[in-house]
């Protein structure tokens, strides 16, 4: 099991969180999505099959891109 925290400057609010993490816990593999509004950080917890360049895609997908 992988955990990866990202910086995602565009969560603005609880629905941003709330579409974030439906969004990324539909991802094969991704066992548990925390997202914080006040720290704009998304903490994913990920197994075979998801990968990080799957999460950031998704991200970016959504109008959510992380920043490194």
């Amino acid at each position: 099991m992988k955990s990866v925290t990202y910086t995602v400057p565009n969560i603005s609010c609880h629905h941003c969180t709330h579409t974030i993490t439906m969004e990324l816990s539909d991802i094969e593999g991704v066992e548990k999505v925390e997202a914080d509004v006040h720290t704009k950080q998304v903490k994913v917890e990920f197994g075979d099959p998801a990968t990080e360049e799957i999460l950031k895609t998704t991200l970016a997908e959504i109008n959510y891109p992380a920043v490194e």
